[in-house]
């Protein structure tokens, strides 16, 4: 079974990432959020933590049922929703 990586700019499965993320970073960061911008800072703004950011693409992995190739994220990837959803939208695992 090999692995590729799925580069896509799907507009509604980005739309989906981005809905994925507005519900899971209150669990995530055991807090009540209200309306999450979409370029709101995930560290700044929002106090997400590296381990935060590890179970957040843990958990969207999960409810969307999808695979992230995360080898390659960096930080500016992490630094808004936005740039988040982007990633993930564009660096989705496929397996064969």
């Amino acid at each position: 079974m090999s692995e590729s990586l799925v580069q896509t700019t799907d507009p509604e499965l980005r739309e989906r990432i981005l809905h994925g993320i507005g519900e899971l970073l209150p669990r995530v960061l055991k807090r009540e959020l209200p309306e999450i911008p979409k370029d709101a800072c995930l560290f700044d703004d929002l106090g997400l933590t590296s381990a935060g950011t590890i179970e957040l693409i843990l958990e969207l992995e999960e409810s969307l049922d999808i695979q992230v190739d995360v080898e390659q994220i960096t930080e500016d990837d992490l630094r808004t929703v936005t740039r988040l959803a982007d990633y993930v939208a564009g660096h989705l695992i496929a397996e064969d």
